[in-house]
């Protein structure tokens, strides 16, 4: 069993961008496949499909890469299941000043910084990319 399926999904993402591969699978849920449509709309990965295994399903990412070097320079997971990271409306980080997003996992969905802050709504930060 699992303790923290995201940092599993990050950790995939980030072992793949070193050895450059062009896609990773990884074990797939709803979460997970809402992770990589976020990545997608902001540019951070090519595309992803989700497979049916006949148990819980897989989702495969497909990377990108600008020339060498990958478009996702880092990928943090910051909410544990130890340590849980909440942050109001107000306080929502902004990650490289801008240059990276924030994921969140707020009442209404997970979404990016931005869109948390346009919704003037807070939550629980998931991770950072950039």
């Amino acid at each position: 069993m699992m303790t923290d399926p995201i940092a599993d999904m990050f950790t995939r993402i980030r072992n793949a961008l070193m050895v450059r591969q062009t896609k990773t699978e990884i074990p797939g849920s709803k979460m997970k496949t809402r992770l990589a449509e976020i990545l997608k709309e902001q540019g951070y990965i090519r595309n992803f499909r989700v497979f049916d295994d006949g148990r819980q399903g897989v989702l495969r990412v497909y990377l990108k890469y600008d020339k060498d070097n990958s478009v996702i320079a880092g990928i943090k997971r910051i909410s544990k299941p130890g340590r849980r990271v909440y942050v109001d409306r107000q306080n929502i980080p902004k990650v490289l000043n801008g240059l990276g997003i924030a994921i969140l996992s707020t009442s209404s969905g997970v979404k990016t910084d931005q869109a948390c802050r346009e919704a003037g709504i807070g939550g629980e930060i998931l991770g950072y990319v950039w």
